[in-house]
Order: structure tokens, then sequence, then C-alpha cells
């Protein structure tokens, strides 16, 4: 289900936290596009964290250290590498009042990414939003190959050791089933994050 959001708005933190905590996220047909509309899948894509995969070769990257992981340095580099056109994703549903309104829950602390960085550059990192126990994945990117999945990782062991209870991935892929990723029915996921919301978890700097 999708509802239009008025164009040429910024997007009130406190309506994005009342959405994330109703199963709602908001979303752009392209980055030019000054309009937003709200999402609520009949599916939706998580990744259970006591059921989270790391494939052998992944193990042997995180093993040689290629990576500085950083959590929080630099989250306007990670939203807008995330909205760069690539080659194999030539438009991104990230527009200029998405990019705002994240920035804005980011000063408040609400938002927070996860970043891959070799030789002082950012190569990858993800960001999503933090709410109660429970973190909603928006979105990702590699510059190098592995980053981004090397900040998955990181990101799966520290919401295990800080008691999150609920990551969230809007939707699943490939990419993401090989980490364990799975679809379930909406009725099913608003019992899990009316759960993940109760309680409190400290995701930290």
């Amino acid at each position: 289900m999708t509802r239009p959001y008025a164009p040429g708005y910024s997007i009130p933190t406190e309506l994005l936290l009342k959405a994330y905590a109703s199963g709602v996220f908001p979303m752009a047909e392209s980055a030019d596009d000054p309009e937003v509309f709200w999402v609520r899948p009949e599916m939706r894509g998580v990744i259970p964290l006591d059921a989270f995969h790391v494939p052998k070769s992944l193990k042997k990257v995180i093993r040689q250290g290629r990576f500085d992981i950083r959590v929080d340095t630099d989250f306007a580099g990670v939203i807008d590498a995330c909205a760069e056109e690539r080659e194999e994703r030539q438009s991104t549903w990230i527009n200029a009042p998405i990019r705002e309104a994240y920035i804005r829950l980011f000063e408040q602390g609400h938002c927070h990414s996860v970043e891959a960085w070799r030789e002082g550059r950012l190569v990858g990192g993800l960001y999503g939003v933090k709410l109660g126990r429970a973190f909603f994945g928006e979105s990702m990117f590699s510059r190098e190959t592995d980053a981004s999945k090397v900040c998955l990782v990181h990101l799966v062991e520290r919401m295990r050791e800080r008691g999150f209870m609920l990551l969230d991935t809007q939707f699943t892929t490939e990419h993401l089933k090989r980490f364990g990723a799975m679809d379930v029915p909406r009725g099913r996921y608003e019992k899990l994050l009316q759960e993940a919301v109760k309680g409190e978890a400290d995701f930290g700097p």
C-alpha cells in the first residue's frame, strides 16, 4: 500500500518515527522526483539475528582486516554514496526530502551509519533508523568488493551485543538471502515490530 506525500515539503522527523513504529517507510520514484510516498508491504524483509549467516569467503575477508570499520563518522557521506548512480542501478529512491529528513534523524540520534574505510577513503557502508530495539536498514553501498558486506556483519554483531531484537531490511534480495534474510507476512512482522519498539537498546557511537 502506498500513499503520496505532498511534494516540495520536508518530512517531519516526528512523522518519520511514528511511521516506522507502525510499519511504514517513505520512498521516492527517483532522486529528481520531489514527491515522497509511503510504503507498507504485504511481505516484509527481515534478517533474524539468531540465524544470521556469514559466508566462508567473507569470514576470510574479515580476518584479513582489509577495512577499518567505523560508526557514525560520516553519515552524510554514506547516504550520498547510497544515492549515487551505479552501473547496476541507474536510479535511486533517495531524493532531497528523504536525504534531509534522515540527516536530521541522525543529528537527533535516531539514525546511524556503519562505514568501511580503506587508506583514508570511505569505500562502503550502510545506514538505517534505530527505534527501541529495532534497526531499520535503509540502504548500503560498496566502492570496493565486500565493503558493504563487512559492514553488515559488524551491524549484526553490534545488534546482538546490545540487546536488539529486529533487523528490518524492508525487502529481500538474493544478496541479502545469502545472509539469512527472509520474507514475513505483514501481520507477523507487525507483531515483531510491536515487541521490538517497546524496549530500548543503545546503538552507541
